[in-house]
């Protein structure tokens, strides 16, 4: 037992290490963005990008949130990928009322593209000129009041050429409250939290339901054409920003927009899991990093906890034991910590089953694992 424990403690310290060295910068990180008012200087500014195939049954609350947003944004363009569900005739409607908006449809998918930045990446060539800023929104989402200002806002303080928001969560069945949140830990286990500043390039973090980047930048990096391959493309898009030399943000938009991602625990781990393991924007090495960041201190824990109690049971009481179950009880209380910091990115009411997901943290580990080693054939209806 005493060699198993050594050999535990060199495979889960410098993990846990990392983890650790992320985990004290987040005491300084950036609070989360609070609903703004435009100012006269922000007219007109913002061209507002909203790729689509088939959402006809979840975009009506992303449609309303747009239209509640003021005079910053100059047009809302919808681009349709020839959606057969009536999509396009719900975004006409709305334009009825709000002329900022306008349907169009993009070419015929390119050889080498993924549908996502294809969608957006013709978004912007059809955008006014006159808009400084370019901002990607997933038709899932739920832009609030204040929004745009918002992002606009932080963007200009901050300094930002990109930046993006992590936004607040829908959930509604039991299981998704139990593995939605464990998927989740798998990012802030291996990244910095949003609001954190001074991120080196290849770690830099983006969430493509909230980006906005500078038009300018656009122009310079070839609009999406670095992520054109790419099922991450936001992150994707965000670091190869980042290696050019531009500043990139990412903060805690919970209070300024929603989503409804997925129904259900089956859909959760089908489409949200094959994509976080965010390979596509990693090198080979940092990607096997990430992972064995993820199975040390996320994957571990718990079942060592309970293998290493029952042997403490059985009179195991090496030095490098002590030390080992004392590590892994430390990360079990920085999980469940984690889940109180997180909560306000949860609509309320909060069940149970949010507090019970640290016993879905095997699974969401093997679904990163299980990702990391498939590239998508069939992604939001279209196959590859």
């Amino acid at each position: 037992m005493a060699t198993f424990s050594f050999f535990l403690l060199i495979f889960q310290g410098f993990p846990s290490l990392i983890f650790l060295a992320s985990l004290i910068k987040g005491a300084t990180r950036k609070p989360p963005l609070t609903p703004s008012q435009p100012t006269l200087e922000l007219l007109g500014k913002v061209s507002v990008v909203v790729p689509t195939l088939n959402e006809a049954a979840r975009i009506d609350p992303c449609l309303q949130g747009l239209t509640r947003q003021s005079y910053e944004v100059r047009e809302i363009i919808v681009v349709d990928s020839y959606s057969t569900d009536g999509t396009a005739d719900k975004v006409k409607n709305q334009a009825n009322t709000d002329p900022r908006f306008r349907v169009i449809n993009d070419p015929p998918l390119p050889q080498g593209w993924v549908g996502r930045p294809w969608a957006l990446h013709n978004g912007f060539l059809n955008s006014s000129p006159q808009s400084e800023w370019i901002l990607g929104v997933d038709a899932d989402t739920q832009p609030q009041p204040g929004l745009v200002a918002s992002v606009v806002e932080a963007a200009n303080e901050e300094g930002y050429d990109v930046l993006s928001l992590s936004p607040q969560f829908i959930l509604k069945y039991p299981g998704e409250w139990w593995l939605q949140p464990a998927l989740l830990m798998t990012l802030l286990y291996r990244f910095d939290s949003a609001g954190v500043k001074k991120q080196a390039p290849d770690r830099v973090m983006a969430n493509g339901q909230c980006f906005l980047v500078k038009r300018r930048v656009l122009e310079q990096l070839e609009g999406y054409t670095s992520a054109k391959d790419s099922f991450c493309d936001d992150v994707t898009l965000a670091r190869f920003a980042a290696k050019n030399g531009f500043k990139v943000g990412f903060l805690d938009g919970a209070k300024v927009i929603k989503v409804r991602m997925y129904q259900g625990m089956a859909e959760t781990w089908q489409e949200w899991g094959r994509s976080l393991d965010l390979k596509d924007a990693a090198s080979q090495g940092q990607l096997w990093l990430e992972l064995w960041v993820l199975l040390a201190i996320q994957g571990l824990n718990l079942p060592l906890c309970i293998v290493l109690l029952y042997n403490l049971f059985f009179g195991a009481n090496s030095l490098f034991f002590v030390i080992v179950l004392g590590l892994n009880v430390f990360l079990i209380l920085i999980r469940f910590a984690m889940l109180l910091a997180i909560a306000p990115s949860y609509q309320k009411p909060i069940p149970i089953f949010f507090w019970l997901s640290p016993f879905a943290d095997v699974l969401a580990v093997a679904r990163i694992f299980l990702s990391a080693q498939q590239k998508p054939k069939n992604w939001r209806g279209r196959d590859y």
